[in-house]
């Protein structure tokens, strides 16, 4: 005998009820669960099969939640290698951190000032990228496996700014002048309200992309945040911070940096990789005036990351000075723009850091903070031959 939740009995010999008519005996919102498990016709069940050729980055008519068969391959390899890089904040010794810190002729007032600055912009910075992308990216992005990579992303965000805020407290530091920064220091400042507006756009629960200038809105806070936001505004601090390491001091902090900028460059590749093809999918939104004004976007935020570094470096420091940085942010605008393919912006443009590239590939050397080995992966994607 059949005992129903609402003290109803039916016996084995009862004739049985029929789906439709158990549909008709629950609420809807149980209704609708049971009908999507009635039997479909053969014919409506190939119609709702995804068609790999369907797939499309931004407005997409497939289903959002078949992640296979794999269009994009490329996204689901960048989520497997994120998931490989997985580490953790607390797994960084910070002692010698702390004590060189606490010394008060440890460090100089222009290191000290380097150290807080670039907190104070970064401990808000990865929280606004989550937001960004939890809240407004990915709700626009109709390809599943690129939804994978995203989730990923945010939450790599969140370790960010977890390790962060392990720094601060760890050093002791005035959380509400950290964490405020973004508030009270013009040139922190400067940099967050540059990138609210696009925030804004893609957040906003009435945005949705299918139109041409929809769509094109889209793509440009796409290029904002990864070329701009994680590919240009972030180099400033992390060269300072890892020349700090270099010299040995503040280990702990340039260790975390060092990670972070492994994961901020995977995003800043996965987004480039984004943008590049919503422009294949989509050539009619590549247009001469959506160019120039991508142009314009990285001229600006180069002036503004170099005003941030003339803030975080009135002086010469750890054989660094503003106007270093000035070649370097052209260099690396170059580059961001021929990676989505603009012209680049300033000629002759060079590296003074080449040895931030051998920070970004983090195989290429042993850790010199004498810690674990750089290239620290999850067992999991090891190879044991």
């Amino acid at each position: 005998m059949l005992q129903f939740e609402d003290g109803n009995e039916q016996r084995p010999n009862a004739p049985a009820l029929g789906l439709q008519s158990v549909i008709d005996t629950v609420p809807n919102t149980q209704a609708a669960a049971l009908a999507a498990l009635a039997p479909k016709s053969p014919a409506a069940a190939e119609m709702r099969r995804v068609n790999v050729a369907d797939k499309r980055i931004i407005n997409g008519q497939t289903d959002v939640n078949q992640l296979v068969p794999f269009k994009y391959k490329w996204a689901w390899e960048k989520y497997l290698s994120a998931c490989a890089n997985h580490w953790m904040p607390q797994e960084i010794q910070m002692a010698r951190d702390i004590a060189l810190w606490k010394d008060p002729n440890g460090l100089t007032e222009d290191e000290r000032r380097i150290i807080t600055r670039n907190l104070g912009f970064f401990v808000t910075a990865d929280s606004l990228a989550a937001n960004n992308i939890v809240l407004g990216t990915y709700r626009h992005i109709t390809a599943p496996e690129c939804r994978q990579y995203l989730l990923r992303q945010a939450f790599e965000e969140a370790i960010h700014t977890h390790a962060y805020q392990y720094i601060v407290e760890s050093l002791g530091l005035d959380e509400g002048e950290v964490f405020n920064a973004y508030h009270e220091i013009p040139s922190i400042r400067a940099k967050d309200e540059f990138l609210i507006p696009f925030i804004d756009t893609l957040t906003n629960p009435h945005f949705k992309t299918g139109t041409p200038d929809a769509d094109q809105q889209l793509l440009k806070g796409l290029i904002v945040f990864s070329c701009v936001m994680e590919g240009l505004f972030f180099y400033v601090g992390f060269t300072q911070i890892l020349a700090m390491g270099r010299q040995n001091k503040m280990t702990g902090a340039a260790e975390q940096y060092q990670y972070i900028l492994r994961d901020e460059s995977m995003h800043c590749n996965f987004g480039i990789d984004l943008v590049n093809q919503i422009k294949m999918e989509n050539p009619h939104l590549w247009t001469a005036e959506f160019r120039d004004e991508m142009r314009g976007i990285f001229t600006q935020a180069v002036e503004l990351e170099y005003r941030y570094a003339e803030d975080t470096m009135p002086r010469g420091v750890l054989g660094l000075n503003a106007p270093m940085f000035k070649e370097y942010l052209r260099y690396i605008a170059n580059r961001r723009c021929q990676q989505i393919g603009l012209d680049i912006l300033y000629e002759g443009a060079n590296n003074p850091f080449p040895w931030m590239s051998e920070m970004i590939d983090l195989k290429k050397e042993r850790n010199f903070f004498e810690t674990r080995v750089i290239e620290y992966q999850t067992g999991g994607a090891l190879s044991w031959d």
